[in-house]
């Protein structure tokens, strides 16, 4: 049987305080329905980083995956652009 393709989103590390864990957020664009105004929403995941690479800044891609621990269900897949520093 064929698993299910997983979700992946891109993202900016906003927190690193923790080990081998990072919180990423993610940036959504749409159109308000009546107005059309174009709307920004940001949501936060918690994602397993296991090289503790990343800082905060960086441009990174989350793959969905089982759930690691009560709020972490997303794993750094890349770092797609490091902060200057």
């Amino acid at each position: 049987m064929a698993r299910k393709t997983r979700s992946i989103k891109v993202g900016r590390v906003v927190s690193n305080g923790m080990d081998k864990s990072v919180v990423v957020a993610v940036d959504r664009l749409f159109q308000h329905a009546l107005y059309g105004k174009t709307i920004r929403r940001t949501s936060k995941f918690m994602a397993h980083d296991e090289e503790n690479a990343c800082q905060v800044g960086d441009k990174v891609a989350i793959e969905e995956t089982r759930p690691l621990s009560k709020r972490k269900r997303w794993i750094i897949r890349e770092i797609i652009e490091k902060t200057k520093g």
